[in-house]
């Protein structure tokens, strides 16, 4: 009966293929607008990830987000390095700056400042020289993709000479000079990425009363981070997050304040209706065209259940072939988009969704032609 049930299936060719064609842009659809949400959530908190060494991040308590830079006084580390429990605790500055390029345009970028003695939170791989030369005068890095792009010098003829050791550039009307190129993963906003000392980003970011943007803490041998945190609130009245609450704390943010979910799971649940209209429809045809053999075969003794693990049967083969042609094509754009701007993040979890969601489809299809061959007559063999 297995063969017989996808020998009626390959059969009508085009009802086969039309069958396919839906539940392959369906997953699609699905998995690639899932993977660039994913991308772009990942891009709200790469910073977080980038700077691993710490295990909490003490910040202003009304911060929202770990773009929502509050500054908080210089003193308030020392008053951190106090808390029972820490180990370390070192000031860190992030901040917007324009750099003037060579040719007079302006380009915005994140600007990070290191404690001056220990250099934490710096770059998480460094691509040409070392991060110890950031205490050289007027140092900085910068990421390779800032170097080869945005900070790149624009030839007439429009071909680009990437940001190199021993160039210079302007932040904010101070000499910099460019001492090493690292790897960092792209922010949200796509900006190139400087790092300094943070007595330099005090100079050279635009002159404020506060300038201290984080606190970064290690936490001491045994000690329970979450206990620690509250240990900190407690005593200098400031807030304090593990990196993984700090992420959360991001998410949040961009999930209830921004369109991003709404407009990507608009299209999730488009790619989702259109498999179900494309697919469920081509289905139901292709078992109306098929009833008089559903019907031959339930008049020569076949029970409604045989004929509906037939039917099963033939959708789990489309359902199958649909999802594996539809990964795959999302899998080949993520790969192409690799050296481009677009975000993209494929974790097991977003294949294993887009298999339920191409498998609720399935089922849908399948549940319009089952109740049809539950209904049906074998007498229907014997008419005109």
């Amino acid at each position: 009966m297995n063969f017989i049930a996808l020998k009626m299936l390959v059969g009508n060719r085009a009802k086969y293929l039309g069958i396919i064609i839906g539940l392959t842009f369906a997953s699609l659809l699905i998995t690639q607008q899932a993977a660039i949400f994913l991308g772009l959530m990942t891009r709200t908190y790469s910073f977080l990830t980038d700077t691993s060494l710490p295990d909490i991040w003490v910040v202003d308590p009304k911060i929202q987000f770990v773009d929502d830079l509050k500054p908080l006084k210089e003193t308030e580390s020392l008053r951190v390095r106090s808390v029972e429990g820490v180990a370390w605790a070192v000031p860190m500055y992030k901040g917007l700056l324009k750099a003037r390029l060579p040719n007079g345009t302006f380009q915005t970028c994140n600007f990070i400042g290191l404690d001056d003695e220990t250099l934490i939170g710096g770059p998480p791989e460094m691509l040409q020289g070392r991060l110890a030369d950031l205490r050289r005068s007027d140092a900085v890095i910068v990421d390779i993709v800032g170097a080869a792009g945005k900070l790149a010098t624009v030839l007439p003829d429009g071909r680009r000479i990437p940001l190199k050791i021993g160039d210079t550039m302007e932040l904010n009307d101070h000499r910099a000079v460019v001492v090493g190129i690292c790897r960092v993963q792209r922010t949200f906003q796509s900006q190139p990425v400087v790092y300094t000392t943070f007595s330099r980003a005090t100079i050279f970011a635009p002159r404020e009363r506060k300038l201290m943007s984080f606190i970064l803490v290690k936490a001491k041998p045994g000690q329970d981070f979450h206990e620690l945190c509250q240990r900190i609130r407690r005593i200098t009245g400031l807030a304090a997050y593990t990196r993984e609450d700090f992420i959360t704390l991001t998410v949040r943010y961009y999930m209830k304040y921004t369109g991003i979910p709404i407009n990507f799971g608009i299209t999730v649940v488009l790619g989702f209706i259109v498999g179900i209209a494309i697919a469920g429809q081509t289905f139901h045809n292709f078992t109306l065209d098929n009833l008089r053999y559903f019907g031959t075969l339930k008049a020569m003794g076949a029970s409604d259940g045989m004929l509906l693990r037939m039917i099963m049967l033939q959708a789990t083969m489309v359902g199958c072939i649909g999802y594996g042609l539809g990964v795959g094509a999302a899998s080949a754009l993520g790969l192409m988009s690799g050296s481009t701007e677009l975000s993209f993040q494929l974790p097991w979890q977003l294949l294993l969704f887009s298999a339920i969601a191409v498998t609720l489809i399935c089922v849908a299809s399948a549940a319009l032609s089952m109740l049809k061959v539950i209904r049906l007559e074998p007498a229907i063999v014997f008419k005109s």
